[in-house]
């Protein structure tokens, strides 16, 4: 799913291609994209975008007359921009065409689940009833953060991807924050020292910030066409059995349902392999409980 950097490198890559430009007409590719009534589509044609932005990790057009069309990519949800009017909505990708008097923005999502959607709002009224409350990292302190993570009790992991904890974090840059922080992605808040407090502020900032960096200046140069959650810099996400680059121990995984939790033992739990909740229950008494015995 895209996360806030890959957000941004998108905002980054739309702005110019079709902020201050004519959306001539809204194609609908998929009969499970559009999640409202109302406004109708057509409402939104022949009318000029004013502007784009985000809220968490969705994307928002903000079209005159106060309309707005709200974009969640979800999982496997992309953009592709073609230099053409027009433009055919792939068969079996296609979800939607936006389609501008220079070029064609095309939604598609690989995979037999349909999860991205498209919502109309019309007024900011209607638009803030779909904000979770996130918090935006690099617009809180240091003690913002804290009273943020303590106000519950859950795990890091969870806390870091609860949306109306923080914006636009997810399961790939969590996994690179906790890494960064050198902290187990089941420790719970409520014990959190404040040192740990202190390595986990930064490293979000830092981690956060160097992948939006690196990721806008690529949408400079070329429409983003390939946004994953798996990249060959990251640490540990992705990288289950690979050596983490800090101690070269083997990146250990937590799976559950369609995601996966990636970390380092030496790095973050003191090299204990935390148990999956698949084979640690398979195996039982036989599941390693260390880097050595691992």
């Amino acid at each position: 799913m895209p996360e806030l950097p890959d957000i941004a490198a998108y905002l980054v890559a739309l702005e110019p291609r079709i902020v201050r430009r004519t959306l001539q007409k809204l194609r609908i590719g998929s009969p499970f994209l559009l999640r409202t009534f109302e406004p109708s589509p057509s409402e939104l044609e022949g009318r000029r975008v004013n502007g784009i932005s985000s809220i968490g990790k969705r994307i928002v057009f903000e079209i005159e007359d106060e309309l707005f069309a709200v974009i969640h990519l979800m999982i496997a949800g992309r953009f592709r921009w073609k230099d053409e009017t027009g433009a055919a909505v792939p068969k079996k990708l296609g979800l939607a065409a936006f389609d501008f008097d220079d070029g064609t923005l095309l939604l598609t999502e690989a995979g037999s689940k349909r999860r991205a959607s498209l919502s109309l709002f019309r007024g900011r009224e209607a638009l803030a009833e779909i904000d979770p409350g996130g918090a935006d990292v690099f617009g809180i302190d240091r003690d913002a953060f804290a009273r943020i993570l303590r106000r519950g009790n859950h795990t890091l992991k969870r806390a870091l991807t609860e949306p109306r904890n923080f914006s636009g974090i997810g399961n790939a840059y969590s996994d690179e924050i906790l890494h960064a922080a050198r902290l187990s992605p089941l420790q719970l808040t409520s014990r959190l020292g404040d040192d740990e407090i202190d390595r986990l502020f930064e490293a979000t900032r830092v981690t956060l910030a160097d992948w939006r960096n690196r990721l806008t200046s690529e949408a400079r140069k070329g429409f983003p066409e390939k946004v994953t959650a798996f990249r060959p810099e990251m640490a540990v996400h992705g990288k289950y059995g690979q050596p983490c680059p800090a101690c070269g121990s083997p990146v250990q995984r937590i799976v559950y349902a369609d995601n996966e939790t990636n970390y380092c033992a030496t790095c973050q739990t003191e090299g204990k392999v935390l148990a999956d909740r698949a084979m640690s229950r398979l195996l039982k008494k036989d599941w390693p409980r260390s880097i050595d015995e691992l």
